[in-house]
Protein backbone atom coordinates (compact mmCIF):
# COMPACT_ATOMS: atom_id res chain seq x y z
CA UNK A 1 0.00 0.00 0.00
CA UNK A 2 1.36 3.35 -0.79
CA UNK A 3 1.36 6.80 0.80
CA UNK A 4 0.56 9.97 -1.17
CA UNK A 5 2.60 12.46 1.04
CA UNK A 6 1.54 15.68 -0.73
CA UNK A 7 -1.79 16.20 -2.67
CA UNK A 8 -4.10 19.41 -3.19
CA UNK A 9 -7.19 17.40 -3.24
CA UNK A 10 -9.59 20.77 -1.98
CA UNK A 11 -8.28 22.52 -5.50
CA UNK A 12 -11.30 22.96 -7.93
CA UNK A 13 -10.06 20.61 -10.40
CA UNK A 14 -12.05 17.68 -7.87
CA UNK A 15 -15.45 19.56 -6.87
CA UNK A 16 -17.27 17.30 -9.70
CA UNK A 17 -15.70 14.13 -8.81
CA UNK A 18 -13.69 13.89 -5.84
CA UNK A 19 -15.44 10.63 -4.61
CA UNK A 20 -14.27 9.02 -7.75
CA UNK A 21 -11.07 9.94 -7.38
CA UNK A 22 -10.27 8.65 -3.86
CA UNK A 23 -12.15 5.31 -4.93
CA UNK A 24 -9.99 5.27 -7.98
CA UNK A 25 -6.76 5.92 -5.57
CA UNK A 26 -8.46 3.13 -3.10
CA UNK A 27 -8.19 0.39 -6.03
CA UNK A 28 -4.29 1.20 -7.06
CA UNK A 29 -2.82 0.77 -4.12
CA UNK A 30 -3.07 4.39 -1.82
CA UNK A 31 -3.76 3.57 1.60
CA UNK A 32 -3.37 7.07 2.38
CA UNK A 33 -3.01 10.86 1.36
CA UNK A 34 -1.78 14.19 2.76
CA UNK A 35 -3.62 16.55 1.28
CA UNK A 36 -1.88 20.09 1.52
CA UNK A 37 -2.71 23.84 2.92
CA UNK A 38 -1.83 26.57 1.25
CA UNK A 39 -3.00 29.46 3.01
CA UNK A 40 -5.83 29.73 5.52
CA UNK A 41 -9.13 28.69 2.99
CA UNK A 42 -6.95 26.02 1.60
CA UNK A 43 -6.04 24.62 5.56
CA UNK A 44 -9.60 24.70 6.35
CA UNK A 45 -10.92 22.62 2.92
CA UNK A 46 -7.95 20.20 4.10
CA UNK A 47 -9.15 19.90 7.52
CA UNK A 48 -13.04 19.53 6.29
CA UNK A 49 -11.80 16.35 4.12
CA UNK A 50 -9.46 14.62 6.90
CA UNK A 51 -12.35 14.78 9.20
CA UNK A 52 -14.71 13.13 6.53
CA UNK A 53 -12.38 10.66 5.25
CA UNK A 54 -10.28 8.10 7.85
CA UNK A 55 -7.45 7.96 5.42
CA UNK A 56 -6.91 10.96 4.49
CA UNK A 57 -4.82 13.43 6.75
CA UNK A 58 -3.95 17.43 6.24
CA UNK A 59 -1.31 19.86 6.66
CA UNK A 60 -1.65 23.84 7.20
CA UNK A 61 0.52 26.39 6.17
CA UNK A 62 0.41 29.43 4.29
CA UNK A 63 2.42 29.08 0.59
CA UNK A 64 5.40 31.15 -0.65
CA UNK A 65 3.08 32.47 -3.55
CA UNK A 66 1.25 33.87 -0.39
CA UNK A 67 3.91 34.90 1.79
CA UNK A 68 2.71 38.82 1.12
CA UNK A 69 -0.49 37.95 2.36
CA UNK A 70 1.10 36.44 5.92
CA UNK A 71 -0.01 38.69 8.40
CA UNK A 72 0.13 37.51 12.61
CA UNK A 73 -4.09 37.02 12.33
CA UNK A 74 -3.39 34.51 9.65
CA UNK A 75 -0.89 32.78 11.30
CA UNK A 76 -2.39 32.69 14.99
CA UNK A 77 -5.53 31.14 12.84
CA UNK A 78 -3.26 28.41 11.34
CA UNK A 79 -1.92 27.73 14.60
CA UNK A 80 -5.52 27.25 16.68
CA UNK A 81 -6.12 24.29 14.47
CA UNK A 82 -3.35 22.97 15.08
CA UNK A 83 -4.89 20.22 17.94
CA UNK A 84 -6.99 18.70 15.63
CA UNK A 85 -5.58 15.04 15.12
CA UNK A 86 -5.79 15.15 11.35
CA UNK A 87 -3.17 17.31 10.92
CA UNK A 88 -0.11 15.69 10.88
CA UNK A 89 2.81 18.48 9.17
CA UNK A 90 3.19 22.55 8.54
CA UNK A 91 3.24 23.28 4.99
CA UNK A 92 3.52 23.51 2.44
CA UNK A 93 6.49 26.33 3.15
CA UNK A 94 9.42 27.37 1.56
CA UNK A 95 10.93 29.53 -1.64
CA UNK A 96 9.65 29.75 -4.95
CA UNK A 97 12.35 32.23 -6.99
CA UNK A 98 10.51 31.29 -9.82
CA UNK A 99 7.54 32.55 -9.96
CA UNK A 100 7.91 35.32 -7.49
CA UNK A 101 4.03 35.83 -7.06
CA UNK A 102 5.55 36.97 -3.89
CA UNK A 103 9.02 39.13 -3.14
CA UNK A 104 11.66 37.45 -2.08
CA UNK A 105 12.25 39.07 1.12
CA UNK A 106 8.26 38.28 2.15
CA UNK A 107 8.84 34.95 1.38
CA UNK A 108 11.79 35.02 3.19
CA UNK A 109 9.87 36.48 6.12
CA UNK A 110 7.27 34.11 5.52
CA UNK A 111 9.56 31.06 5.85
CA UNK A 112 10.97 31.42 8.52
CA UNK A 113 8.16 32.61 11.04
CA UNK A 114 6.32 29.36 10.03
CA UNK A 115 9.78 27.67 10.97
CA UNK A 116 9.30 28.77 14.10
CA UNK A 117 5.61 28.41 15.29
CA UNK A 118 5.96 24.69 13.63
CA UNK A 119 8.77 23.78 15.75
CA UNK A 120 6.43 25.26 18.48
CA UNK A 121 3.63 22.94 17.58
CA UNK A 122 5.98 19.72 17.53
CA UNK A 123 5.17 19.33 13.64
CA UNK A 124 7.59 18.46 10.39
CA UNK A 125 7.56 20.79 8.05
CA UNK A 126 6.75 20.47 4.20
CA UNK A 127 9.01 22.50 2.33
CA UNK A 128 8.39 24.23 -1.67
CA UNK A 129 11.40 25.16 -2.91
CA UNK A 130 11.75 26.22 -7.08
CA UNK A 131 14.70 28.06 -8.27
CA UNK A 132 16.02 28.20 -4.50
CA UNK A 133 17.39 25.38 -3.43
CA UNK A 134 20.57 26.70 -1.96
CA UNK A 135 18.43 29.90 0.24
CA UNK A 136 16.06 27.37 1.32
CA UNK A 137 19.24 25.18 2.43
CA UNK A 138 21.25 27.57 3.96
CA UNK A 139 17.97 28.52 6.27
CA UNK A 140 17.13 25.59 7.66
CA UNK A 141 21.02 24.82 8.05
CA UNK A 142 21.28 27.32 10.65
CA UNK A 143 18.37 25.48 12.77
CA UNK A 144 20.84 22.13 12.88
CA UNK A 145 18.71 18.82 13.38
CA UNK A 146 16.23 20.46 15.68
CA UNK A 147 13.59 20.69 13.01
CA UNK A 148 12.37 17.76 10.73
CA UNK A 149 10.41 17.71 7.56
CA UNK A 150 10.70 16.68 4.07
CA UNK A 151 11.63 18.62 1.08
CA UNK A 152 8.13 18.46 -1.36
CA UNK A 153 8.81 17.61 -5.19
CA UNK A 154 12.69 17.79 -4.86
CA UNK A 155 14.39 19.36 -7.97
CA UNK A 156 17.91 19.44 -6.60
CA UNK A 157 20.87 17.26 -7.43
CA UNK A 158 22.00 14.18 -5.48
CA UNK A 159 24.70 15.93 -3.05
CA UNK A 160 22.24 18.60 -2.65
CA UNK A 161 19.60 15.84 -1.25
CA UNK A 162 22.20 14.23 0.64
CA UNK A 163 22.94 17.81 2.71
CA UNK A 164 19.30 17.92 3.57
CA UNK A 165 19.22 14.45 4.42
CA UNK A 166 22.02 15.35 6.91
CA UNK A 167 20.61 17.83 8.91
CA UNK A 168 17.28 15.05 9.40
CA UNK A 169 15.38 15.52 6.30
CA UNK A 170 13.41 13.20 3.45
CA UNK A 171 13.09 13.33 0.29
CA UNK A 172 9.69 12.84 -1.94
CA UNK A 173 10.12 12.04 -5.70
CA UNK A 174 7.16 13.30 -7.86
CA UNK A 175 6.22 11.86 -10.92
CA UNK A 176 8.96 13.64 -12.93
CA UNK A 177 11.03 11.16 -11.86
CA UNK A 178 9.52 9.47 -15.18
CA UNK A 179 10.07 12.54 -17.35
CA UNK A 180 12.58 11.84 -20.37
CA UNK A 181 15.01 14.72 -19.52
CA UNK A 182 14.66 14.61 -15.38
CA UNK A 183 17.92 12.78 -14.80
CA UNK A 184 18.71 14.68 -11.56
CA UNK A 185 15.71 13.55 -10.30
CA UNK A 186 16.01 9.56 -11.29
CA UNK A 187 19.68 9.85 -9.76
CA UNK A 188 18.49 10.93 -6.38
CA UNK A 189 15.83 8.32 -6.70
CA UNK A 190 18.07 5.92 -7.05
CA UNK A 191 20.67 6.68 -4.86
CA UNK A 192 19.62 8.49 -1.50
CA UNK A 193 19.41 6.03 1.87
CA UNK A 194 15.55 4.00 1.06
CA UNK A 195 15.02 5.43 4.62
CA UNK A 196 14.87 8.96 3.92
CA UNK A 197 12.61 8.27 0.69
CA UNK A 198 8.95 9.79 0.29
CA UNK A 199 6.52 9.30 -2.65
CA UNK A 200 3.78 12.11 -3.74
CA UNK A 201 1.80 12.87 -6.64
CA UNK A 202 1.61 16.78 -6.24
CA UNK A 203 -1.79 16.01 -7.68
CA UNK A 204 -3.47 17.79 -9.59
CA UNK A 205 0.11 18.93 -11.25
CA UNK A 206 3.14 16.90 -12.73
CA UNK A 207 1.34 13.73 -13.88
CA UNK A 208 4.01 10.79 -14.44
CA UNK A 209 4.21 9.42 -18.16
CA UNK A 210 1.87 7.30 -19.41
CA UNK A 211 -0.55 10.33 -18.14
CA UNK A 212 1.26 13.28 -18.57
CA UNK A 213 -0.81 16.29 -19.39
CA UNK A 214 -3.56 15.37 -17.85
CA UNK A 215 -5.04 15.93 -14.50
CA UNK A 216 -2.95 13.72 -12.06
CA UNK A 217 -4.44 12.15 -9.19
CA UNK A 218 -3.35 10.22 -6.23
CA UNK A 219 -3.92 6.67 -8.33
CA UNK A 220 -0.91 7.39 -10.67
CA UNK A 221 1.35 7.28 -7.97
CA UNK A 222 2.05 3.82 -8.78
CA UNK A 223 3.47 4.90 -11.55
CA UNK A 224 6.05 6.72 -9.52
CA UNK A 225 6.27 3.76 -7.28
CA UNK A 226 6.85 1.62 -10.25
CA UNK A 227 10.14 3.73 -11.31
CA UNK A 228 11.27 4.36 -8.28
CA UNK A 229 11.44 0.61 -7.86
CA UNK A 230 12.66 0.09 -11.31
CA UNK A 231 15.57 2.67 -11.01
CA UNK A 232 16.50 0.74 -7.61
CA UNK A 233 16.30 -2.85 -8.59
CA UNK A 234 13.88 -3.57 -6.17
CA UNK A 235 9.87 -5.33 -5.92
CA UNK A 236 7.27 -3.10 -6.16
CA UNK A 237 6.10 -3.87 -2.90
CA UNK A 238 9.12 -3.32 -0.91
CA UNK A 239 9.42 0.21 -2.17
CA UNK A 240 5.74 0.65 -1.17
CA UNK A 241 6.29 -0.95 2.44
CA UNK A 242 9.56 1.63 2.83
CA UNK A 243 8.36 4.46 1.44
CA UNK A 244 4.75 4.22 3.44
CA UNK A 245 7.05 3.00 6.56
CA UNK A 246 9.16 6.41 6.07
CA UNK A 247 5.64 8.39 5.78
CA UNK A 248 4.26 7.11 8.85
CA UNK A 249 7.11 7.54 10.57
CA UNK A 250 7.79 11.14 9.96
CA UNK A 251 4.00 12.29 10.31
CA UNK A 252 2.86 10.15 13.15
CA UNK A 253 0.15 8.25 11.05
CA UNK A 254 -0.97 5.42 12.73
Amino acid sequence: MLVDTHAHLDMEEYEEDLCDVLNNASQNGVSTIITIGVDVSSSLRGLELARKYDWIFCSVGCHPHHARGLTTESLSRLSLLVPEKKIVAWGEIGLDFYRRYSPPDKQVEAFVSQLDVAVGHGLPIIIHSREANLDVFEIVKKRGTSQKGVLHCFSGDYELAMKFIDLGYLISIPGTVTYPKADNVRDVAGRIPLDHLLLETDAPFLAPVPKRGRRNEPKYLIYTAKKVAEIRGMDLQEIARHTTENARRLFGIP
